[in-house]
């Protein structure tokens, strides 16, 4: 059973926090994990554009944001890890990190991604 001191998940959740803070301004001495997907993130916010059209991109809330592109890429460019597991792992961290409705459009929209995968 997974468990908050999880080193996976505590790194994915200082990924969270680093995609957040450069939402709002660019970030210096980001990890390696970051940078990667900081590299395709045009690519990954194309992939959300398909998955949730009824939300623009500059609409969705920045921590939800940060926790989509984490998850596509996880799912669509990495795919290190089983689905199940990144869908699980994103829907913690809205729920840690977003509002009450956080989990369920996140879940919504990596879901949606792993039919169209």
């Amino acid at each position: 059973m997974k468990t908050p001191k999880d080193p996976r998940h505590q790194i994915r959740q200082e990924i969270v926090k680093a995609l957040f803070a450069e939402s709002f301004t660019h970030q210096s001495g980001i990890n390696d994990h970051v940078k990667k997907i900081l590299a395709v993130q045009d690519d990954i916010d194309d992939k959300i554009k398909k998955v949730a059209p009824e939300f623009p991109i500059e609409k969705i809330n920045r921590v939800d944001l940060a926790i989509l592109r984490l998850g596509v890429y996880e799912l669509a460019i990495d795919a290190k890890e089983p689905q199940k597991v990144v869908i699980d792992e994103a829907i913690e961290l809205a729920k840690e990190f977003g509002n009450d409705s956080s989990s369920a459009f996140i879940n919504g929209a990596l879901g949606k991604l792993i039919t169209e995968l």
